[in-house]
């Protein structure tokens, strides 16, 4: 479909019973939609109700090789938005790496359900002073970060400290689930959730001497999506 940045396109792998939230996933801006942690969820997440739609920016589908700057890719997003919001159902807007950002930055603007960040890339690599900490704070909706325990572009120990006793945005019955090493922090009112998968790269990828699988890692983040997603407000 048509968007002020050009052609992009939506891929949609509907919920296999009636549809309670629509989960729309970006790419990153060194790969596309076979992602391995996107066509996870796209095979995972229907069978809870959730309709997945993989959503290709503007410059994959022109088959460009790099990346526009951040304010293009806002461009793109908010042009594919009406598409998102068609079914009449709530909207996750999600994504992983420069796809999450685009997701945490326009959140607020396009009422967006709630945020599913994959790979977040706190910062550049080795670079920690170049923090990005302010676009996922600044989301204003219930956030779910899926790091990689060695991703280069942001370790889960990097991310703000979630203090229990300050986290005052936490609504009533909504559950912060995660591994042992989860974080969340307060900001507009919500706080986010960060579940760390062991090893994983910022791709979610785990090399073959780790104590877990491939698939055990992948496994990791559609059940902590499910539950996550389970949690939600309605």
């Amino acid at each position: 479909m048509e968007t002020d940045a050009g052609p992009a396109r939506i891929t949609w792998h509907p919920a296999r019973s009636a549809a309670r939230l629509v989960l729309a996933l970006g790419h990153g801006a060194g790969g596309g939609i076979e992602a391995r942690d996107l066509k996870a969820l796209a095979t995972v997440l229907p069978a809870h109700g959730v309709t997945v739609a993989l959503v290709e920016q503007p410059w994959r589908v022109a088959g460009k090789k790099v990346a526009p700057a951040p304010k293009t890719l806002d461009t793109g997003w908010r042009g594919l938005w009406p598409a998102l919001t068609q079914p009449g159902l709530p909207v996750i807007s999600g994504g992983r790496s420069a796809g999450a950002r685009v997701a945490c930055r326009t959140a607020g603007e396009l009422g967006a359900h709630a945020v599913l960040a994959l790979g977040f890339p706190l910062h550049p690599p080795g670079r920690p002073e170049k923090s990005r900490a302010d676009e996922l704070l600044g989301a204003g909706v219930p956030t779910l970060v899926v790091q990689g325990g060695n991703d280069p572009f942001g370790r889960p120990g990097e991310f703000p400290e979630y203090r229990r006793g300050r986290a005052m945005g936490v609504p009533p019955g909504v559950q912060l689930w995660g591994s042992v090493g989860a974080r969340a922090v307060a900001g507009d009112g919500w706080a986010y959730e960060l579940v760390e998968v062991a090893h994983g790269d910022h791709g979610l990828a785990v090399p073959k001497r780790a104590d877990i699988t491939q698939e055990e890692a992948l496994t990791v983040v559609t059940d902590a999506v499910v539950r996550w997603v389970g949690s939600l407000p309605q």
